[in-house]
C-alpha cells in the first residue's frame, strides 16, 4: 500500500482526495507574520522614520513590485542586510507589512491616505487600490476638497472627477465644512473664479466672505482680491444690497467701493456696463443670446414677423416668438436692460414694443412723439435715445429720450445736422452718431456727439468715410462702424478722438446687423454690392485682431434687429 503524488491511498481499492484548503494558507501567513515580528528566520531589515522591521526577503517580494526588482537585480540594496526607506511613516509601514503578510488590514478615515502613499510607492497595488476604493465610498461634502487635492496629486482620475462632480454640484454645502474655512487663499481663488460651479452667484460671494470671517485679522487683506474674482453685476438686487453691501467688513474696505458701484450701475443701465464681472459662468445656464428681428430677404421684400436667436454655446438657430401683428421695415432696434425694444419703421410709424426676454412675451410701450423711419436708437445711462430718420418727406434733427420707469418720452436737444441711415452707439455716457444721408443723395462725414448732463451736440473728428444705411456698436471704450458697402470695420476711440481702420471685410455690405457677444463684434447678414441679402455672419476680435466666419445666418437676410440679450440655455 502506497500514496499518491496528491495525498491519494494506493492500495488498489480506494482513493481518498484530501486538500486543507484556505485556512491552511491563512495559518501559514500568520505564522510567517509572527516570525517577522519576532525576527525569527529574517533576512533583511527595513529602515523605516528611525524604525527597524526585520522581514523575509521572499515575503515582500511576493507582495510588491518594488522589492521584486529591487532584491532580484544588480542594485546594492539586493546585497545589504539593511534597507532604508524615505517618505514612509512607521505607523504606515507596519500596518503596510500586516498586509503583505497576512492579506488584510482594518482602514479608516485616519490611516487610508498614509497607507495609500506607502502602498503606491512600494507598488502594492491590490492595496493601492482597495485604498482607493475606500476613498471613493466615503467621498462627502466634509472631505471634498482634501480629496480632491489627493487625487490630484497622484492622478486618480475617477477619485478626482468624483470629487469635482459634488464640489461643483453641492458647493454650498461644502463651504459650510471646517475644511473649506482651513483652504489657502490661492485655492479659494481659484475656486470663485472657475467656470464649473452649478450655483448662483450669491453662494460665491457667500463663501467669501464666510472665509474672510473665519480670521478677519488675518483675510480682510484679501477681501479685493477675492471680490474681483466674483461677477458682482449679475448678483440678485436685494442680496447686493442687504447682505453684501451691508457686511461689515465690505463696509470698512474702501478699496472695493468700485466694485460694488460697477454692480449698481449694471443694475441701472444693465448690459451698457460691460466688462469680465458681467460675463455669467459657463454654468450658470445664463448665456449671451444674439436675435435677429425682422428684416428684408433675399428679394428685398420686408419680413418683420420673423424672429431667431443664435445661441453661441450650442451654435444652432432657434425660433423665437415674433412680434404679433408687426409688419413694418426700417425700424430701429436695441437693447435695454436686458430687453429688446423697437421703435417706429415704415411708413411714419411712432410704434414701439418691448420684447420681455424672461417672459418671452412682447408688450407695447408709450409710442414716439413724432414717426419715423431709417432712424437709429440706442441705450444709455438706463434710458433709451432716438435720433434722427425720416418721415417721408424731410430728413430729421429731433432726438427723443425714454424713460423706462416713467413709460414716457421727452424731447432732448436737436442735431446739429438732420441724418437719417446714420450710425449710433453710446460710450463713455456720451452718443455719437456717425455720417449718415443728409438728403436723397449726399452723405456726410460729420460725427455729432451729445452730451446729457449739458443737453448740447458738439461734433468731433469727422469720419474717414461718407456712407449712409451703415451700423456702430461699442466694445471697451471703443465704438466700431461698418456697413454702407464699406470694405472694412473702422475704429473710434472717443478718449482720443481718433479713428483708424480695425479690419478689412472679404464683402462690402449695407443694412447689416452689428451686435457685440461675448466680447467680439458680430456682422450679421446684410446686403451686398448687387443689391443681394446674404446670410453670412463675421466675427471681429479686438484682441487678436482676427476677423472670422461663423456659422451663417438660417436665411439671407438685411436691413434687419439685430440685439444680443442674455437668456437662459435651454440647450
Amino acid at each position: 500500500m502506497g500514496f499518491g503524488t496528491n495525498g491519494e491511498l494506493m492500495d488498489g481499492r480506494s482513493k481518498v482526495g484530501f486538500c486543507s484548503g484556505s485556512c491552511h494558507a491563512e495559518h501559514i501567513l500568520q505564522v510567517l507574520n509572527g516570525y517577522r515580528r519576532s525576527g525569527t528566520f529574517t533576512d533583511v531589515v527595513l529602515q523605516v522614520d528611525d524604525c527597524e522591521f526585520p522581514c523575509h526577503r521572499a515575503s515582500l517580494c511576493a507582495s510588491s513590485e518594488f522589492f521584486r526588482s529591487m532584491f532580484s537585480s544588480r542594485f546594492r540594496e539586493s546585497q545589504q542586510a539593511v534597507v532604508q526607506l524615505q517618505g514612509i511613516s512607521g505607523k504606515a509601514m507596519d500596518q503596510l507589512l500586516d498586509f503583505m503578510y497576512e492579506g488584510r488590514l482594518k482602514l479608516d478615515e485616519e490611516n487610508v491616505e498614509s497607507v495609500f502613499r506607502a502602498a503606491d510607492q512600494l507598488e502594492v497595488s491590490m492595496l493601492s487600490k482597495a485604498c482607493v476604493q475606500f476613498l471613493q465610498e466615503n467621498v462627502c461634502h466634509s472631505n471634498c476638497l482634501g480629496l480632491l487635492a489627493f487625487a490630484s496629486s497622484y492622478v486618480l482620475q475617477p477619485l478626482q472627477e468624483q470629487c469635482q462632480a459634488l464640489l461643483y454640484r453641492d458647493f454650498q454645502q461644502v463651504l459650510r465644512h471646517d475644511e473649506f474655512l482651513g483652504l489657502e487663499k490661492a485655492r479659494v481663488l481659484e475656486l470663485l473664479a472657475g467656470e464649473r460651479m452649478e450655483v448662483g452667484e450669491e453662494v460665491l460671494v457667500t463663501a467669501a466672505l464666510r472665509w474672510v470671517h473665519h480670521r478677519p485679522a488675518e483675510r480682510t487683506a484679501d477681501l479685493l482680491e477675492l471680490m474681483e474674482q466674483l461677477r458682482l453685476p449679475l448678483l440678485d438686487p436685494a442680496f447686493l444690497a442687504g447682505t453684501l453691501e451691508a457686511d461689515e467688513l465690505v463696509l470698512d474696505c474702501r478699496e472695493i467701493r468700485p466694485l460694488l458701484q460697477e454692480a449698481r450701475m449694471y443694475h441701472a443701465y444693465g448690459r451698457e456696463i460691460q466688462s469680465q464681472r458681467t460675463k455669467p459662468r459657463r454654468s450658470s445656464g445664463w448665456v449671451e443670446m444674439i436675435f435677429v428681428i425682422g428684416g428684408c430677404d433675399k428679394n428685398g421684400f420686408p419680413r418683420l414677423s420673423f424672429m431667431e436667436k443664435l445661441s453661441l454655446a450650442s451654435r444652432k438657430w432657434l425660433p423665437a416668438n415674433v412680434l404679433p401683428g408687426y409688419s413694418k421695415s426700417e425700424f430701429a432696434a436695441c437693447e435695454l436692460q436686458n430687453d429688446i425694444y423697437l421703435s417706429g419703421g415704415q411708413l411714419n410709424s411712432a410704434d414701439v414694443w418691448r420684447y420681455m426676454t424672461q417672459l418671452d412675451q412682447w408688450v407695447r410701450v408709450r409710442g414716439l412723439s413724432r414717426g419715423r423711419w431709417r432712424h437709429k436708437m440706442v441705450s444709455m445711462c438706463g434710458k433709451l435715445y432716438v435720433v434722427g430718420g425720416y418721415n417721408g418727406r424731410e430728413r430729421l434733427s429731433s432726438v427723443e429720450c425714454y424713460s423706462p420707469h416713467e413709460n414716457a418720452w421727452r424731447s432732448v436737444c436737436d442735431l446739429l445736422l438732420p441724418v437719417s441711415s446714420a450710425a449710433l452707439s453710446s460710450c463713455g455716457g456720451k452718443l455719437y452718431v456717425i455720417g449718415g444721408a443728409e438728403s436723397d443723395h449726399t452723405n456726410t462725414t460729420q460725427v455729432q456727439c451729445y452730451d446729457p448732463l449739458m443737453d448740447r451736440w458738439r461734433c468731433v473728428s469727422s469720419c474717414p468715410f461718407s456712407q449712409r444705411s451703415i451700423s456702430a456698436v461699442t466694445l471697451n471704450g471703443c465704438i466700431y462702424v461698418t456697413g454702407g458697402l464699406l470694405d472694412q470695420i473702422y475704429c473710434y476711440t472717443p478718449s482720443t478722438d481718433c479713428w483708424s481702420s480695425a479690419a478689412a471685410l472679404p464683402v462690402k455690405l449695407e443694412g447689416c446687423g452689428l451686435t457685440v457677444c461675448e466680447g467680439k463684434v458680430f456682422v450679421v447678414g446684410g446686403r451686398n454690392e448687387s443689391s443681394a441679402a446674404v446670410d453670412q455672419i463675421w466675427t471681429f476680435d479686438p484682441v487678436s485682431g482676427r476677423l472670422t466666419e461663423e456659422k451663417p445666418l438660417s436665411r439671407c437676410l438685411s436691413y434687419h434687429g439685430c440685439v444680443t440679450v442674455l437668456q437662459r440655455s435651454t440647450v
